[in-house]
């Protein structure tokens, strides 16, 4: 697993990591069951603070997505598996998306204003 970040954007770099971890399990190079790097490899690898790891990972812990206990580390759980079945759907629609013209910046405020 690599996690992307962009020391420029205006995004936080835990939303971004998160992004990162969600990104992988969406294209299945992460599973459920999967461990995820320890904070502080994850940290020194891109010269990052390891507390802003460890948000990101809470982030993703409080979506459900990972499972969090001292021992075993960061553990990609089920509830992730659900996010490859929509990797498909989701590159369609920004395929179509640009093709009509709409940024992702816009694309992405459409979808968390839809609801079910």
């Amino acid at each position: 697993m690599l996690v992307k970040i962009d020391p420029t954007s205006d995004v936080p770099l835990f939303a971004q990591i998160a992004a990162s971890v969600r990104a992988d399990a969406a294209a299945g190079r992460l599973r459920p069951g999967d461990r995820l790097p320890a904070a502080r490899d994850v940290a020194a690898s891109l010269g990052i603070n390891l507390h802003t790891v460890l948000r990101a990972y809470q982030e993703l812990r409080d979506q459900g997505l990972v499972d969090m206990r001292r021992g075993r580390g960061a553990v990609l759980t089920a509830a992730a598996a659900p996010l490859a079945q929509l990797a498909d759907d989701i590159r369609a629609l920004v395929v179509r998306a640009h093709h009509l013209g709409v940024t992702t910046d816009a694309l992405a405020s459409l979808v968390k204003e839809t609801s079910v």
